[in-house]
């Protein structure tokens, strides 16, 4: 039988997770392990100044005390799966996209990226929603694609080379138009902070979520993540985790003195 490793950024009681386990459980053994908390734009951070206490919840369902989905895969590979890995790793499904930008702070597509650093193919899956609804219950769409997805990696082979990560972001809708293989476009931010008082008289910030705004890139060679999105498509994104940039070796070269 095959087995899939399950974590997230929302934390291990999340609908989300949850529904990707109800998604999955037929086709595979899963094993969950998730943060004890939500670790939302935590980004690829592991714990290096504190213990870490694997807890089980039930049979092979574990969270992590403050740890985040990087410290979930890393802590899962080296207590549960010492001698053979998982066949897959999914991190998610998030609660809100991960698009752009985004993809750099978030913890969801960290837990995959830590996947794909030691050889497993690896995915994140997000849930577009509008007016980060943390209430949001209709996993419907998502769960009928990550089926389709796994069921075709199992009866084929991942798409991807090594320490390359399948990013996928379902549109808010009930149906989708299809598949659309995309870039990371760009992602448009606000800097917003509400500033408060607490009862001492300390000065305090209050980091505030930005509007979903983007712009397409004028070099795109592929539909952004964010065009496939609008127009009601399942958005597919290879990330890579290689982040040099190849275009500009030769410009450094011939600048440094």
């Amino acid at each position: 039988m095959k087995t899939i490793l399950l974590t997230n950024d929302d934390g291990f009681f999340s609908k989300g997770l949850l529904a990707l386990q109800e998604a999955l459980k037929d086709l595979a053994r899963i094993v969950i392990v998730a943060p004890a908390c939500e670790k939302s734009a935590c980004g690829h951070g592991l714990t290096l100044n504190k213990p870490l206490k694997l807890i089980q919840i039930q049979k092979d369902y574990y969270k992590i005390d403050n740890g985040t989905p990087a410290d979930c895969i890393y802590l899962a590979l080296h207590s549960l799966f010492p001698t053979q890995k998982p066949d897959l790793v999914i991190s998610g499904i998030n609660l809100g996209s991960n698009m752009g930008e985004d993809i750099t702070y978030s913890g969801t597509v960290a837990g995959a990226m830590e996947g794909a650093i030691y050889g497993i193919p690896s995915i994140a899956i997000s849930q577009v929603l509008k007016n980060a609804d943390k209430n949001y219950e209709d996993f419907s769409l998502a769960q009928k694609t990550i089926r389709h997805i796994v069921t075709q990696i199992f009866q084929t082979s991942f798409p991807l080379i090594d320490r390359k990560v399948l990013n996928i972001n379902i549109p808010y809708a009930k149906e989708s138009n299809g598949y659309k293989i995309t870039q990371a476009g760009y992602r448009l931010y606000e800097h917003t902070a509400q500033k408060s008082t607490n009862p001492r008289g300390q000065e305090y910030f209050w980091l505030g979520l930005h509007p979903l705004k983007w712009k397409n890139r004028t070099n795109a060679v592929a539909m952004s993540d964010f065009e496939a999105v609008q127009n009601g498509y399942v958005s597919l994104t290879p990330l890579t985790l290689d982040l040099t940039s190849f275009s500009d070796l030769e410009n450094l070269q011939g600048w440094i003195q």
